[in-house]
């Protein structure tokens, strides 16, 4: 049976959102009924045709066959994107074995987060994702398709794929992964080396050949961050093919898999005989299932902002009460850094997604009853995919997991509660991810040391001036003040400063993503104090508590006192470079952050 509380968020969610999804709906069946654009010419299609072989201009003449888009992100900056290079012509040459053609209709930008960590290049991270959305719309507005392949991999990639996909909701999709590379130097390792070097105990050459033997080959980093999320929201909403999300790059059952992708996708366009529009395959069941295995498994919180812009793009209202309420009833099962000590590797060898999956439907907290590129039901990715004989096949996992400090059933979980909280108060509402913090942490009240800008924090640390116990706030981090940057470069100082036993924690209305460990963090406040947010108000020496236990964000002072403050206003960004100024209008434009942080504005 359903859980009863993921069965009411389901419902909440469908109510709340009915005349959204019933005017998506209503634009996907229009744009479905009139099919490839009829109002091409023959000069329009000669256009289409112009650079094919005379092969595919025969299947593309003759009509009657599925003709497919190609949306890929690759490029070489991005280890996990470097794989995809060859993916089209593999593609092209498996769907023309099933007698489909394909065009490469559209590459989107895809920047690393990794390398613009602690510069200026950060800020343009998350508006990239509504950028790649944007692109992949330009990508298919040729009209000349009946589905299309999406390949790509990390933080923003996939999310903002998925939302320029849903906005073609009439045409089928599948979603091709590359695979991690394999394991090199463990996180907790290279994350002991990082805090060694913001203590000044390890030498920038000794920082550099940990990075490098972290990360070390073509493929996703193996923590379990925004990337490697993604892959597990993926196989939860049932468009991957079952398996496929951890299966390494240049494997024989990764080849096997990516040739699979390209067979699904024919069998679900009109052609295929089981039309599978991809905007009715993302209902709230699906979309609640996402939430579910990203709260199991300890993912990384840049989905409260993705899941919500996502569903938004599919015509529905999830809210951040909606996840939190789902948090409380969904057990923590898996321990992936920076939960656990564990990659996404052994996560996988472990028994990885289909293990979880079928842990999740059992006790009723995922839906079965759900439309999957590979058919009807989310059993599918209970099974893990081999090759026997060269032949792609799909066998069960074992019903215990093979290494329980990864993976733990629903019976004797890690926590009861999956590990995100909402924390609110007089200071707004905030995001706290607790899955990789020690519970005694969970709660402090401690004077605010205030800083406008990461490099700040960073200063007063190399001097040697956060001393005592703290709450470090950083604000003007938001969307519409900078493109709300991750700020990973904090979490090692202040994991230094607590680990020399001062209490210590960070409230920001800038982002940490996955890779946010073990120091207490409120994030994604809103609203954020470049819109006159209360935090925006708060002075050096204020009185702060954070509770995730009862999920309070308090400034301790005076209500009248508090609203007689003048509100501080945002620094002027002086950086030059970058193409920050290219970025002003969405700035401008950029919706909150409860609601994806989206700058694209929909009716």
């Amino acid at each position: 049976m359903l859980n009863p509380v993921v069965e009411r968020i389901t419902q909440a969610l469908e109510e709340r959102s009915k005349q959204r999804r019933d005017a998506y709906l209503s634009t996907l069946m229009q744009a479905a009924e009139q099919g490839r654009n009829t109002a091409h010419g023959c000069s329009n299609l000669a256009h289409v045709m112009a650079a094919q072989s005379d092969e595919q201009r025969l299947i593309m003449r003759q009509g009657g066959a599925a003709h497919i888009a190609i949306i890929s992100s690759y490029n070489d900056m991005l280890s996990a994107h470097a794989p995809l290079k060859d993916y089209p012509d593999q593609l092209k040459a498996a769907l023309y074995r099933y007698g489909a053609s394909a065009q490469f209709a559209s590459g989107v930008p895809a920047m690393c987060d990794g390398v613009t960590q602690g510069t200026a290049g950060m800020q343009l991270s998350l508006f990239s994702r509504d950028l790649i959305a944007q692109a992949t719309a330009v990508g298919l507005s040729h009209a000349v398709f009946d589905g299309a392949l999406y390949l790509g991999v990390c933080d923003k990639i996939v999310p903002g794929l998925l939302i320029g996909a849903l906005h073609f909701g009439h045409l089928p999709a599948v979603f091709v992964p590359a695979g991690p590379m394999r394991s090199g130097l463990s996180n907790p390792e290279k994350a002991a080396v990082r805090e060694r070097y913001a203590a000044g105990n390890a030498t920038r050459d000794e920082l550099l050949e940990a990075e490098l033997a972290a990360y070390h080959e073509p493929g996703t980093c193996t923590f379990y961050g925004t990337a490697n999320t993604n892959q597990l929201l993926m196989e939860a909403l049932g468009l991957h093919v079952p398996g496929s999300a951890f299966v390494s790059p240049g494997s024989k059952l990764r080849h096997a898999l990516t040739d699979e992708a390209a067979r699904l996708l024919i069998e679900n366009t009109t052609q295929g005989g089981h039309y599978l529009p991809l905007g009715e395959q993302i209902n709230a069941k699906a979309l609640i299932n996402g939430a579910v295995a990203i709260l199991s498994s300890g993912g990384s919180t840049n989905h409260t902002l993705h899941l919500p812009a996502i569903a938004r793009a599919a015509g529905y209202e999830l809210l951040w009460e909606d996840l939190a309420a789902l948090s409380k009833v969904v057990p923590l099962l898996a321990h992936v850094y920076p939960s656990g000590v564990a990659d996404v590797n052994q996560f996988h060898a472990a028994g990885g997604v289909g293990w979880l999956f079928a842990q999740l439907l059992d006790a009723g907290l995922m839906h079965s009853d759900v439309y999957t590129i590979a058919g009807r039901g989310l059993d599918r990715y209970t099974r893990e995919p081999y090759l026997q004989t060269g032949r792609l096949c799909w066998r069960n996992i074992a019903i215990s997991p093979l290494e329980k400090d990864i993976l733990r059933p629903v019976i004797a979980p890690f926590a009861t509660h999956s590990g995100l909280h909402m924390v609110t108060g007089n200071l707004g509402r905030a995001v706290i991810k607790t899955s990789a913090v020690q519970e005694r942490y969970w709660s402090i009240k401690a004077p605010a040391r205030v800083f406008d800008c990461e490099a700040d924090a960073l200063e007063a640390y190399d001097k040697g001036r956060l001393n005592g116990d703290l709450i470090m706030v950083v604000r003007f981090q938001g969307p519409a003040a900078n493109g709300m940057p991750e700020l990973h470069k904090l979490m090692p100082i202040l994991a230094n400063l607590q680990a020399k036993g001062q209490k210590v924690a960070l409230v920001t209305d800038g982002r940490l993503s996955g890779a946010s460990g073990k120091v207490l963090a409120a994030i994604h406040l809103t609203p954020e104090a470049a819109k006159g947010g209360p935090l925006s108000r708060v002075q050096d020496g204020d009185i702060l508590e954070i509770d995730a236990k009862h999920d309070c964000l308090q400034l301790h002072l005076a209500e009248q006192e508090f609203a007689q403050r003048p509100t501080v206003q945002a620094p002027r960004n002086a950086t030059a470079g970058y193409g920050l100024q290219l970025f002003a209008a969405q700035r401008r434009s950029v919706g909150p952050a409860d609601q994806g942080a989206s700058f694209l504005i929909e009716d």
